[in-house]
Protein backbone atom coordinates (compact mmCIF):
# COMPACT_ATOMS: atom_id res chain seq x y z
CA UNK A 1 0.00 0.00 0.00
CA UNK A 2 1.10 3.17 -0.51
CA UNK A 3 2.21 5.64 2.56
CA UNK A 4 0.31 8.78 1.24
CA UNK A 5 -2.05 10.88 -0.86
CA UNK A 6 0.65 11.80 -3.40
CA UNK A 7 1.76 8.08 -3.72
CA UNK A 8 -1.83 6.99 -4.21
CA UNK A 9 -2.40 9.95 -6.64
CA UNK A 10 1.09 9.07 -8.73
CA UNK A 11 -0.35 5.22 -8.50
CA UNK A 12 -3.60 5.85 -10.63
CA UNK A 13 -2.08 8.13 -12.74
CA UNK A 14 -0.35 5.85 -14.02
CA UNK A 15 -2.79 2.95 -14.48
CA UNK A 16 -1.74 1.01 -11.59
CA UNK A 17 -4.63 -0.85 -9.70
CA UNK A 18 -5.26 0.52 -6.06
CA UNK A 19 -5.68 -1.21 -3.24
CA UNK A 20 -8.91 -1.22 -0.99
CA UNK A 21 -7.12 -0.08 1.65
CA UNK A 22 -5.37 2.99 -0.60
CA UNK A 23 -9.01 3.80 -1.82
CA UNK A 24 -10.55 3.82 1.74
CA UNK A 25 -7.55 5.82 2.78
CA UNK A 26 -8.79 8.97 -0.11
CA UNK A 27 -12.41 8.31 1.11
CA UNK A 28 -11.97 8.51 4.47
CA UNK A 29 -9.61 11.53 4.58
CA UNK A 30 -11.50 13.39 2.13
CA UNK A 31 -14.98 12.84 4.45
CA UNK A 32 -12.93 13.52 7.83
CA UNK A 33 -11.46 16.68 5.90
CA UNK A 34 -7.91 15.36 6.32
CA UNK A 35 -7.20 15.62 2.74
CA UNK A 36 -7.13 19.02 0.87
CA UNK A 37 -9.45 19.70 -2.25
CA UNK A 38 -6.23 19.87 -4.56
CA UNK A 39 -5.38 16.40 -3.70
CA UNK A 40 -8.87 14.88 -4.20
CA UNK A 41 -9.91 16.55 -7.28
CA UNK A 42 -6.46 15.36 -8.74
CA UNK A 43 -7.55 11.75 -7.68
CA UNK A 44 -10.70 12.50 -9.35
CA UNK A 45 -9.20 13.10 -12.46
CA UNK A 46 -6.51 10.27 -12.08
CA UNK A 47 -9.90 7.87 -12.26
CA UNK A 48 -11.32 9.90 -14.66
CA UNK A 49 -8.37 9.47 -17.29
CA UNK A 50 -7.34 5.63 -16.03
CA UNK A 51 -10.52 4.32 -14.71
CA UNK A 52 -11.25 1.55 -12.32
CA UNK A 53 -10.99 -2.23 -12.96
CA UNK A 54 -14.39 -3.97 -11.68
CA UNK A 55 -12.56 -4.93 -7.73
CA UNK A 56 -11.61 -1.49 -7.05
CA UNK A 57 -15.23 -0.11 -8.43
CA UNK A 58 -16.86 -2.49 -6.28
CA UNK A 59 -14.68 -1.77 -3.17
CA UNK A 60 -15.24 2.37 -4.03
CA UNK A 61 -18.71 1.89 -3.95
CA UNK A 62 -18.64 -0.27 -0.75
CA UNK A 63 -16.68 2.12 0.95
CA UNK A 64 -18.68 5.25 -0.13
CA UNK A 65 -21.48 3.63 1.42
CA UNK A 66 -19.79 2.41 5.11
CA UNK A 67 -19.14 6.19 5.23
CA UNK A 68 -22.92 7.34 6.76
CA UNK A 69 -26.01 6.16 7.74
CA UNK A 70 -28.24 3.58 6.07
CA UNK A 71 -32.41 3.14 6.07
CA UNK A 72 -33.10 -0.45 7.12
CA UNK A 73 -36.97 -1.64 5.46
CA UNK A 74 -36.91 -5.08 7.49
CA UNK A 75 -39.83 -4.21 9.18
CA UNK A 76 -42.11 -3.00 6.16
CA UNK A 77 -44.04 -5.80 4.71
CA UNK A 78 -43.50 -6.75 1.24
CA UNK A 79 -41.07 -6.75 -1.66
CA UNK A 80 -39.18 -3.04 -1.87
CA UNK A 81 -37.87 -1.80 -5.15
CA UNK A 82 -36.31 1.14 -5.89
CA UNK A 83 -36.33 3.00 -9.28
CA UNK A 84 -33.62 5.54 -10.26
CA UNK A 85 -33.19 7.64 -13.64
CA UNK A 86 -29.88 8.98 -14.49
CA UNK A 87 -32.20 12.30 -15.44
CA UNK A 88 -33.40 14.17 -18.17
CA UNK A 89 -36.09 16.74 -19.42
CA UNK A 90 -39.98 16.29 -19.04
CA UNK A 91 -39.01 13.24 -16.91
CA UNK A 92 -42.14 12.22 -14.50
CA UNK A 93 -41.91 8.72 -14.10
CA UNK A 94 -41.16 8.28 -10.94
CA UNK A 95 -44.75 10.24 -10.59
CA UNK A 96 -46.30 7.29 -12.16
CA UNK A 97 -44.81 3.86 -12.18
CA UNK A 98 -44.58 4.50 -8.14
CA UNK A 99 -48.10 4.35 -7.74
CA UNK A 100 -48.92 1.79 -10.18
CA UNK A 101 -46.56 -0.77 -8.77
CA UNK A 102 -47.77 0.23 -5.38
CA UNK A 103 -51.38 -0.48 -6.44
CA UNK A 104 -49.95 -3.92 -7.76
CA UNK A 105 -48.65 -5.30 -4.42
CA UNK A 106 -44.70 -3.86 -4.97
CA UNK A 107 -43.81 -1.39 -2.60
CA UNK A 108 -41.32 1.49 -3.83
CA UNK A 109 -38.99 3.82 -1.51
CA UNK A 110 -37.05 5.94 -3.66
CA UNK A 111 -34.51 8.78 -2.38
CA UNK A 112 -34.04 11.36 -5.00
CA UNK A 113 -32.75 15.19 -5.69
CA UNK A 114 -32.78 18.61 -6.79
CA UNK A 115 -32.63 19.61 -10.70
CA UNK A 116 -29.28 20.98 -11.41
CA UNK A 117 -28.58 22.34 -15.02
CA UNK A 118 -30.77 21.28 -17.68
CA UNK A 119 -32.33 18.07 -16.14
CA UNK A 120 -35.68 18.85 -13.62
CA UNK A 121 -35.24 17.66 -10.32
CA UNK A 122 -37.87 15.20 -8.46
CA UNK A 123 -37.95 16.65 -5.00
CA UNK A 124 -38.58 20.08 -6.79
CA UNK A 125 -41.38 19.16 -8.93
CA UNK A 126 -42.70 17.40 -5.44
CA UNK A 127 -42.40 20.71 -3.64
CA UNK A 128 -45.08 22.38 -6.39
CA UNK A 129 -47.85 20.68 -3.96
CA UNK A 130 -48.87 22.51 -1.56
CA UNK A 131 -47.53 21.75 2.18
CA UNK A 132 -45.46 18.51 0.67
CA UNK A 133 -42.28 17.31 2.66
CA UNK A 134 -39.92 15.92 0.67
CA UNK A 135 -37.48 15.64 3.71
CA UNK A 136 -38.05 12.74 6.26
CA UNK A 137 -36.93 11.05 9.13
CA UNK A 138 -35.78 7.29 8.76
CA UNK A 139 -39.05 6.17 11.09
CA UNK A 140 -40.95 8.46 8.63
CA UNK A 141 -39.79 7.13 5.50
CA UNK A 142 -40.77 3.61 6.66
CA UNK A 143 -44.16 4.69 7.91
CA UNK A 144 -45.16 5.99 4.71
CA UNK A 145 -43.96 3.07 2.81
CA UNK A 146 -45.20 1.10 5.01
CA UNK A 147 -48.87 2.94 4.92
CA UNK A 148 -49.01 3.95 0.81
CA UNK A 149 -46.94 1.42 -0.10
CA UNK A 150 -44.32 4.09 -1.73
CA UNK A 151 -42.69 7.40 -0.49
CA UNK A 152 -39.55 9.46 -2.36
CA UNK A 153 -37.76 12.01 -0.25
CA UNK A 154 -34.55 13.75 -0.19
CA UNK A 155 -31.40 12.45 0.30
CA UNK A 156 -29.94 13.48 4.25
CA UNK A 157 -26.89 14.92 5.40
CA UNK A 158 -26.05 11.55 6.57
CA UNK A 159 -26.81 8.85 3.51
CA UNK A 160 -23.23 8.81 1.92
CA UNK A 161 -21.75 11.64 3.30
CA UNK A 162 -18.88 10.79 0.45
CA UNK A 163 -20.83 11.17 -2.31
CA UNK A 164 -21.49 14.48 -0.99
CA UNK A 165 -18.18 15.27 -1.18
CA UNK A 166 -17.35 13.80 -3.86
CA UNK A 167 -20.00 15.04 -6.48
CA UNK A 168 -19.22 18.73 -5.10
CA UNK A 169 -15.23 18.50 -6.49
CA UNK A 170 -16.55 16.26 -9.77
CA UNK A 171 -18.69 18.99 -10.58
CA UNK A 172 -15.98 21.66 -9.97
CA UNK A 173 -13.49 19.40 -11.75
CA UNK A 174 -15.03 18.48 -14.93
CA UNK A 175 -14.74 14.95 -13.91
CA UNK A 176 -18.92 14.13 -13.55
CA UNK A 177 -18.68 12.00 -16.76
CA UNK A 178 -16.71 9.09 -15.77
CA UNK A 179 -18.70 5.89 -15.83
CA UNK A 180 -16.74 4.39 -12.60
CA UNK A 181 -17.25 7.92 -10.47
CA UNK A 182 -21.12 7.70 -11.51
CA UNK A 183 -22.05 4.21 -10.99
CA UNK A 184 -20.31 4.03 -7.51
CA UNK A 185 -22.61 7.37 -6.57
CA UNK A 186 -25.36 6.03 -8.02
CA UNK A 187 -25.18 2.71 -6.25
CA UNK A 188 -23.83 4.13 -2.96
CA UNK A 189 -26.94 5.54 -2.13
CA UNK A 190 -29.19 2.92 -3.83
CA UNK A 191 -27.61 0.34 -1.46
CA UNK A 192 -28.16 2.58 1.24
CA UNK A 193 -31.97 2.11 1.06
CA UNK A 194 -32.67 -1.23 2.69
CA UNK A 195 -34.67 -2.07 -0.47
CA UNK A 196 -34.72 -5.67 -2.26
CA UNK A 197 -34.46 -4.54 -5.70
CA UNK A 198 -33.00 -2.04 -7.83
CA UNK A 199 -34.32 -1.14 -11.26
CA UNK A 200 -32.61 1.57 -13.55
CA UNK A 201 -33.42 4.02 -16.58
CA UNK A 202 -30.48 5.22 -17.70
CA UNK A 203 -30.90 7.77 -20.54
CA UNK A 204 -29.31 8.43 -23.72
CA UNK A 205 -29.13 11.25 -25.98
CA UNK A 206 -29.15 15.31 -26.31
CA UNK A 207 -31.15 15.61 -22.89
CA UNK A 208 -28.94 13.00 -21.51
CA UNK A 209 -25.99 13.29 -19.21
CA UNK A 210 -24.56 9.99 -21.27
CA UNK A 211 -25.04 11.21 -25.03
CA UNK A 212 -24.50 7.98 -26.42
CA UNK A 213 -25.73 4.91 -26.54
CA UNK A 214 -22.59 2.85 -25.89
CA UNK A 215 -21.84 4.87 -23.20
CA UNK A 216 -25.52 4.58 -21.40
CA UNK A 217 -25.03 0.49 -21.98
CA UNK A 218 -21.63 0.43 -20.55
CA UNK A 219 -23.29 2.55 -17.65
CA UNK A 220 -26.01 0.56 -16.90
CA UNK A 221 -24.17 -2.51 -17.26
CA UNK A 222 -21.32 -1.58 -14.38
CA UNK A 223 -24.49 -0.84 -12.22
CA UNK A 224 -26.19 -3.64 -12.58
CA UNK A 225 -23.55 -5.80 -11.83
CA UNK A 226 -22.75 -3.64 -8.85
CA UNK A 227 -26.20 -4.50 -7.79
CA UNK A 228 -25.80 -8.31 -8.18
CA UNK A 229 -23.00 -8.60 -6.26
CA UNK A 230 -24.68 -7.20 -3.40
CA UNK A 231 -27.71 -10.00 -3.70
CA UNK A 232 -29.96 -7.85 -4.75
CA UNK A 233 -32.13 -8.12 -8.42
CA UNK A 234 -30.94 -5.47 -10.50
CA UNK A 235 -32.14 -4.39 -14.10
CA UNK A 236 -31.35 -1.71 -16.19
CA UNK A 237 -33.52 -0.07 -19.45
CA UNK A 238 -31.68 2.14 -21.97
CA UNK A 239 -34.36 4.97 -22.81
CA UNK A 240 -34.02 8.13 -25.43
CA UNK A 241 -33.88 11.29 -24.42
CA UNK A 242 -33.66 13.12 -27.28
CA UNK A 243 -36.22 14.64 -26.99
CA UNK A 244 -38.69 15.84 -23.82
CA UNK A 245 -40.53 13.02 -21.98
CA UNK A 246 -44.57 13.55 -22.45
CA UNK A 247 -45.51 17.22 -23.35
CA UNK A 248 -44.67 19.25 -20.07
CA UNK A 249 -41.81 20.48 -18.83
CA UNK A 250 -41.37 22.28 -15.25
CA UNK A 251 -42.40 21.43 -11.89
CA UNK A 252 -46.24 21.85 -11.32
CA UNK A 253 -46.99 21.53 -14.95
CA UNK A 254 -45.25 17.33 -14.69
CA UNK A 255 -47.34 16.55 -11.60
CA UNK A 256 -50.04 17.67 -13.76
CA UNK A 257 -49.44 15.65 -16.55
CA UNK A 258 -48.41 12.87 -14.10
CA UNK A 259 -52.11 12.90 -12.47
CA UNK A 260 -53.40 12.64 -15.84
CA UNK A 261 -51.42 9.78 -16.78
CA UNK A 262 -52.69 7.99 -13.82
CA UNK A 263 -56.36 8.54 -14.77
CA UNK A 264 -55.48 7.08 -17.84
CA UNK A 265 -54.83 10.09 -20.55
CA UNK A 266 -51.04 10.06 -20.27
CA UNK A 267 -49.04 10.40 -23.59
CA UNK A 268 -48.07 7.20 -25.40
CA UNK A 269 -44.01 7.85 -25.10
CA UNK A 270 -43.99 8.52 -21.01
CA UNK A 271 -46.43 5.54 -20.91
CA UNK A 272 -44.10 3.26 -22.96
CA UNK A 273 -41.28 4.13 -20.17
CA UNK A 274 -43.48 3.54 -17.72
CA UNK A 275 -44.62 0.40 -18.23
CA UNK A 276 -40.98 -1.08 -19.23
CA UNK A 277 -39.92 -0.36 -15.89
CA UNK A 278 -42.86 -1.12 -13.98
CA UNK A 279 -42.26 -4.36 -15.79
CA UNK A 280 -38.32 -4.76 -14.87
CA UNK A 281 -39.98 -3.74 -11.29
CA UNK A 282 -42.45 -7.03 -11.20
CA UNK A 283 -38.98 -8.89 -12.44
CA UNK A 284 -37.18 -7.77 -9.89
CA UNK A 285 -39.86 -8.09 -6.94
CA UNK A 286 -40.37 -12.01 -8.12
CA UNK A 287 -43.50 -11.30 -9.98
CA UNK A 288 -42.21 -12.08 -13.70
CA UNK A 289 -45.05 -12.16 -15.95
CA UNK A 290 -45.04 -11.79 -19.98
CA UNK A 291 -45.11 -8.33 -21.10
CA UNK A 292 -47.97 -7.96 -22.90
CA UNK A 293 -49.82 -9.50 -19.67
CA UNK A 294 -47.97 -7.11 -17.67
CA UNK A 295 -49.17 -4.04 -19.74
CA UNK A 296 -52.74 -5.37 -19.12
CA UNK A 297 -52.26 -5.22 -15.68
CA UNK A 298 -50.98 -2.30 -15.85
CA UNK A 299 -53.56 -0.66 -18.08
CA UNK A 300 -56.31 -2.17 -15.89
CA UNK A 301 -54.93 -0.81 -12.61
CA UNK A 302 -54.72 2.93 -13.68
CA UNK A 303 -58.50 2.25 -15.54
CA UNK A 304 -59.54 1.37 -11.75
CA UNK A 305 -58.56 3.85 -9.90
CA UNK A 306 -56.19 2.29 -7.45
CA UNK A 307 -53.09 3.73 -8.84
CA UNK A 308 -54.37 7.51 -8.31
CA UNK A 309 -55.76 6.76 -4.84
CA UNK A 310 -52.16 6.07 -3.76
CA UNK A 311 -50.57 8.76 -4.99
CA UNK A 312 -53.46 10.78 -3.20
CA UNK A 313 -52.58 8.60 -0.08
CA UNK A 314 -48.54 9.21 -0.29
CA UNK A 315 -49.37 13.11 -1.09
CA UNK A 316 -51.21 13.11 1.93
CA UNK A 317 -48.73 11.25 4.11
CA UNK A 318 -46.11 13.74 3.16
CA UNK A 319 -48.32 16.55 4.17
CA UNK A 320 -49.37 17.58 0.86
CA UNK A 321 -52.91 19.10 -0.24
CA UNK A 322 -53.59 15.70 -2.11
CA UNK A 323 -56.79 17.77 -3.45
CA UNK A 324 -54.34 18.57 -6.39
CA UNK A 325 -55.78 15.33 -7.84
CA UNK A 326 -58.72 16.73 -8.66
CA UNK A 327 -58.51 20.25 -9.04
CA UNK A 328 -55.02 21.59 -10.76
CA UNK A 329 -56.09 24.91 -9.77
CA UNK A 330 -54.44 24.25 -6.55
CA UNK A 331 -51.23 24.16 -7.77
CA UNK A 332 -48.41 27.41 -8.66
CA UNK A 333 -49.18 28.75 -11.98
CA UNK A 334 -47.42 31.21 -13.84
CA UNK A 335 -48.57 34.72 -14.76
CA UNK A 336 -47.70 34.74 -17.96
CA UNK A 337 -48.63 32.31 -20.90
CA UNK A 338 -47.47 32.43 -24.40
CA UNK A 339 -47.42 29.97 -27.54
CA UNK A 340 -44.50 29.29 -29.65
CA UNK A 341 -46.18 29.45 -33.24
CA UNK A 342 -44.49 26.63 -36.16
CA UNK A 343 -42.86 28.63 -38.55
CA UNK A 344 -43.41 26.19 -41.28
CA UNK A 345 -46.01 23.66 -42.29
CA UNK A 346 -44.23 20.47 -42.27
CA UNK A 347 -43.29 18.00 -39.78
CA UNK A 348 -41.65 17.92 -36.55
CA UNK A 349 -37.98 16.55 -37.59
CA UNK A 350 -36.31 17.06 -33.60
CA UNK A 351 -36.22 18.81 -30.60
CA UNK A 352 -33.06 19.45 -28.96
CA UNK A 353 -33.70 18.25 -25.30
CA UNK A 354 -30.56 20.31 -23.29
CA UNK A 355 -31.83 23.17 -25.51
CA UNK A 356 -35.33 22.94 -24.08
CA UNK A 357 -34.16 22.19 -20.52
CA UNK A 358 -31.92 25.66 -20.65
CA UNK A 359 -34.64 27.58 -21.94
CA UNK A 360 -36.63 25.97 -18.84
CA UNK A 361 -34.23 27.47 -16.78
CA UNK A 362 -34.41 31.25 -18.50
CA UNK A 363 -38.51 30.40 -17.20
CA UNK A 364 -37.94 30.05 -14.03
CA UNK A 365 -38.66 26.41 -13.91
CA UNK A 366 -34.46 25.43 -13.17
CA UNK A 367 -31.98 26.51 -11.44
CA UNK A 368 -28.32 27.21 -12.24
CA UNK A 369 -26.56 26.50 -8.61
CA UNK A 370 -27.85 24.46 -6.09
CA UNK A 371 -28.97 27.43 -3.93
CA UNK A 372 -31.29 29.38 -7.34
CA UNK A 373 -35.05 28.96 -6.40
CA UNK A 374 -37.33 27.63 -8.67
CA UNK A 375 -40.50 28.96 -9.82
CA UNK A 376 -42.78 26.05 -9.95
CA UNK A 377 -45.33 27.40 -11.85
CA UNK A 378 -42.88 27.97 -14.96
CA UNK A 379 -42.08 25.58 -17.90
CA UNK A 380 -43.79 24.60 -21.47
CA UNK A 381 -46.51 22.12 -22.52
CA UNK A 382 -45.37 20.63 -26.12
CA UNK A 383 -48.61 20.38 -28.75
CA UNK A 384 -46.09 18.58 -31.33
CA UNK A 385 -43.72 16.45 -31.03
CA UNK A 386 -41.26 14.41 -33.06
CA UNK A 387 -43.48 12.97 -36.01
CA UNK A 388 -45.91 15.19 -35.80
CA UNK A 389 -47.71 16.99 -38.81
CA UNK A 390 -47.80 20.90 -38.37
CA UNK A 391 -48.77 24.07 -40.15
CA UNK A 392 -48.08 27.34 -40.05
CA UNK A 393 -49.03 29.47 -37.41
CA UNK A 394 -49.98 25.90 -34.89
CA UNK A 395 -48.57 26.16 -31.80
CA UNK A 396 -45.79 24.30 -31.12
CA UNK A 397 -45.47 24.90 -27.64
CA UNK A 398 -47.01 26.61 -24.81
CA UNK A 399 -44.51 28.98 -22.33
CA UNK A 400 -45.51 29.58 -18.84
CA UNK A 401 -43.22 31.81 -16.84
CA UNK A 402 -43.63 34.95 -14.20
CA UNK A 403 -40.45 36.55 -16.21
CA UNK A 404 -42.16 38.24 -18.91
CA UNK A 405 -38.70 40.35 -19.76
CA UNK A 406 -36.80 36.68 -20.53
CA UNK A 407 -40.00 35.63 -23.04
CA UNK A 408 -37.84 36.90 -26.42
CA UNK A 409 -34.70 34.96 -25.52
CA UNK A 410 -36.92 31.97 -24.27
CA UNK A 411 -38.50 31.95 -27.56
CA UNK A 412 -35.75 32.58 -29.66
CA UNK A 413 -33.39 29.18 -27.89
CA UNK A 414 -37.00 27.17 -28.43
CA UNK A 415 -37.22 27.87 -31.74
CA UNK A 416 -33.52 27.10 -32.96
CA UNK A 417 -34.22 23.67 -30.58
CA UNK A 418 -37.74 22.37 -32.50
CA UNK A 419 -37.01 21.55 -35.77
CA UNK A 420 -39.15 21.53 -38.99
CA UNK A 421 -39.08 19.28 -42.24
CA UNK A 422 -40.68 19.02 -45.07
CA UNK A 423 -40.84 14.99 -44.89
CA UNK A 424 -42.41 12.60 -42.68
CA UNK A 425 -40.84 11.35 -40.00
CA UNK A 426 -41.22 8.50 -37.52
CA UNK A 427 -41.78 8.47 -33.94
CA UNK A 428 -38.72 7.69 -32.03
CA UNK A 429 -38.66 4.35 -30.39
CA UNK A 430 -38.62 5.35 -26.40
CA UNK A 431 -37.25 1.91 -24.83
CA UNK A 432 -33.98 0.77 -26.37
CA UNK A 433 -32.59 -2.05 -24.45
CA UNK A 434 -32.69 -3.87 -21.54
CA UNK A 435 -29.27 -4.85 -18.95
CA UNK A 436 -30.21 -7.83 -16.79
CA UNK A 437 -27.44 -10.22 -15.10
CA UNK A 438 -27.20 -12.20 -18.47
CA UNK A 439 -26.26 -9.07 -20.56
CA UNK A 440 -27.44 -6.74 -22.56
CA UNK A 441 -30.51 -7.43 -25.19
CA UNK A 442 -32.57 -5.28 -27.56
CA UNK A 443 -36.24 -4.08 -26.43
CA UNK A 444 -38.75 -5.38 -26.69
CA UNK A 445 -37.95 -8.43 -24.19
Amino acid sequence: MATGMYEIISRKRDGQELSREEIAFVIDGCVRGDIPDYQVSAWLMSVYIRGLNDRELADLTEIMLASGDRIPLDGVAGRKIDKHSTGGVGDKVSFVVAPLLAACGVRVPMLSGRGLGHTGGTLDKLESIPGMNVFLSGGKFRRVLADTGMVICGQTDNIVPADKKLYALRDATATVSSIPLIASSIMSKKLALGSDGIVLDVKTGSGAFMKGEQDSIRLCRTMVAIGEKTGRPTLGIISSMDQPLGRAVGNSLEIIESIEALKGRGPSDLMDVTFALGWCMLRAAGMETPYEQAIARFEETIASGRALEVFRRFISAQGGDARVCDDASLLPASRHQEELPAPATGYVTGVDSFAVGMAAIDTGAGRRRKEDAVAHGAGFVFHAKVGDRVKKGESLLTIHSDQAVLLPAVRERLAAAIRIGADPVAKPKMVLSLADKDGVKPWPC
